[in-house]
């Protein structure tokens, strides 16, 4: 009895909480079945489908033991998020590790908060709710950011300003994704930490990459110590490849100042070489692409 008045406590709560103009109870109706929207009611596990672009692809199996346990003894803290679908059904927006755990616990009923949202915002809803999450390893909230820019169309700025992030952070998270999937696969188990991946993002050859990334868990390597070793394995020239006369480096600062990106002129003894051209982002890639054809 005590644990049906907390929920019920808990409910008028939240119900007060979103009691918004945007949020204010109106009623659809759809195939004769009236529901509110915006309110927080009970409903059955059995009339929720699970979204299946569901951004998160990993649910810790004891994390949702003790949170089932959690839930048995005190109910649902927070409600989960639905949107209404065909016939009485509803999908799920945000939550599915209490739903997962809510049905672990063997009950029946959830506490749901319903809301209006076609495919885009429930995408959204759900990226953006995964990636405030404060467990998310530095790989899942990388794919996030990039889902968000990919699929709903967002600049890293419009992103920022969307979740309250720097534009850098966001660009950081997202270059991690360069990583070799072993070296994801690492830093999803713990073995290694976003400092070490950031610092072997810098690295552009894969078997440097994995070399480095075997020394690190050899010898338990700290950030600065990896930091170190891929200045050096970037110095290394390749052979018979030289930075040759003041020309060459006067033009590589022009090249920089013009394009606003760090750039590299490489030639040989022969005269011979080539220009590395770096950008941080599609964006940036962009700019350069139309600064060459004279767009910008």
């Amino acid at each position: 009895m005590a644990k049906s008045n907390r929920k019920q406590v808990l409910g008028r709560g939240l119900s007060a909480i979103l009691n918004d103009p945007d949020n204010l109870t109106r009623s659809i109706n759809k195939n004769n079945s009236i529901e509110s929207i915006g309110k927080i009611i009970d409903l059955p596990l059995e009339k929720i489908i699970t979204n299946s672009n569901q951004p998160r692809t990993h649910f810790n199996e004891e994390g949702l033991k003790e949170l089932s346990k959690s839930i048995q003894e005190l109910g649902i803290i927070q409600p989960i998020t639905v949107r209404k679908v065909d016939g009485n059904n509803f999908q799920l927006i945000s939550g599915e590790r209490r739903y997962r755990a809510t049905k672990m616990a063997g009950i029946k009923n959830i506490p749901s908060y319903i809301r209006l949202a076609n495919d885009n915002e429930l995408l959204e809803l759900a990226l953006v709710e995964n990636i405030q999450r404060q467990d998310l390893d530095p790989i899942e909230i990388g794919l996030s950011y990039k889902r968000l820019i990919d699929e709903i169309n967002l600049t890293q700025d419009q992103l920022s300003n969307r979740i309250g992030k720097k534009r850098s952070t966001i660009t950081n998270y997202i270059r991690l994704l360069k990583l070799d999937p072993i070296i994801q696969t690492g830093m999803r188990d713990k073995f290694i930490t976003m400092g070490h991946g950031r610092a072997l993002i810098n690295i552009e050859n894969n078997k440097e990459q994995i070399e480095i990334y075997k020394k690190i868990l050899k010898k338990n390597l700290s950030v600065r110590e990896v930091e170190k070793l891929v200045q050096i394995s970037k110095s290394k020239i390749p052979k018979n490849t030289v930075f040759s006369s003041p020309f060459i480096s006067q033009t590589a600062l022009d090249l920089e100042k013009f394009f606003e990106t760090p750039i590299k002129v490489f030639s040989n003894r022969q005269g011979k070489g080539f220009l590395k051209i770096n950008f941080e982002s599609q964006e940036k890639l962009e700019n350069i692409i139309n600064k060459i054809k004279g767009e910008n």
